[in-house]
């Protein structure tokens, strides 16, 4: 039987402006729907690893990862042949300390920070916006 379940990684990418998380989102390739960066997990990186390598190829960003995951979420990815697989999505924390001008996947991507009121708004997998909405308070539990 053909496997319709499967594990993605992503990272939730953040700075501080005054104090205030913004997250920064980028859209996908085929919709232009505002996702955050995420690709299949492979059992040869780290799930951490793997979704720090997304986030540098899809938003060209480089940071600090937590390898402890902040949530999951499930979505129906549909694939080149119209088939739809179920994704398992483990999301880590990815604190941007750089944005470079040029990137694997610029040209293929929109990249934009916002703040989370507007992230929740906007990114389509409605599993991952309770994450964005408790992001604040996230934060602040993990620097104690």
């Amino acid at each position: 039987m053909a496997q319709t379940k499967t594990s993605q990684c992503a990272a939730l990418p953040y700075r501080l402006v005054n104090g205030k998380p913004e997250v920064l989102l980028v859209t996908s390739r085929e919709t232009k729907r505002w996702i955050i960066p995420k690709g299949w997990a492979k059992k040869s990186l780290g799930a951490c690893v793997m979704a720090e390598r997304e986030a540098f190829e899809e938003a060209g960003i480089k940071g600090r990862v937590d390898c402890q995951p902040v949530g999951q979420y499930r979505y129906n990815k549909r694939m080149a042949d119209g088939s739809l697989v179920e994704c398992d999505v483990s999301v880590f924390l990815l604190q941007v300390t750089k944005m470079l001008d040029d990137w694997p996947e610029k040209g293929q991507r929109d990249r934009r920070w916002m703040a989370l009121a507007e992230a929740a708004q906007l990114v389509s997998e409605d599993e991952l916006v309770p994450m964005l909405l408790r992001l604040e308070e996230t934060l602040a539990a993990h620097a104690h």
